[in-house]
């Protein structure tokens, strides 16, 4: 493992912290932004309302701050290469799930219910080049799991 962590989600507070983050999926181009995973156990498809987190500034705020997810909604962080990513809670109140995938778009790893305002860094050591945040036990309870498969819907 590299000596400082990859990635550092969730370190700085937004410009104003008390106002209200929009709900993942509202924002006006990010409004049909997807992420349908496709369970190994032949499930059907799972569609997931995601924000998105392209920049630096976006990526160290995640969804800190925020009090409720919506069930079938999410972040995703794009990154411009795969490598080992770690991230924190940091000032991140609900649980989460954290589902790494490759530069194939495949799930490499997963932290399930990651415990609010933790700043333990966790994330797998395969190479992610994306990650997927979702409320705690999203993934669990949606059959994904490693191996899985995702494609992004209206992703720029």
């Amino acid at each position: 493992m590299v000596g400082l962590l990859a990635l550092l989600a969730c370190q700085r507070p937004p410009a104003n912290p008390g106002q209200s983050q929009p709900a993942p999926g509202t924002g006006s181009s990010e409004s049909s932004a997807l992420v349908v995973f496709e369970p190994q156990s032949g499930a059907a498809p799972v569609r997931v309302r995601v924000e998105l987190a392209r920049t630096p500034d976006e990526q160290a705020r995640g969804l800190m701050y925020r009090r409720s997810l919506p069930q079938d909604g999410g972040m995703l962080f794009l990154f411009d290469r795969a490598e080992p990513r770690r991230f924190w809670m940091r000032n991140t109140y609900i649980p989460l799930d954290m589902i790494f995938l490759d530069d194939k778009r495949v799930v490499v790893g997963i932290e399930e219910n990651t415990v609010p305002l933790d700043e333990t860094g966790r994330g797998p050591d395969q190479p992610a080049q994306y990650v997927v945040e979702v409320a705690g036990g999203y993934a669990r309870s949606h059959g994904i799991g490693i191996g899985a498969r995702a494609q992004f819907q209206n992703v720029p």
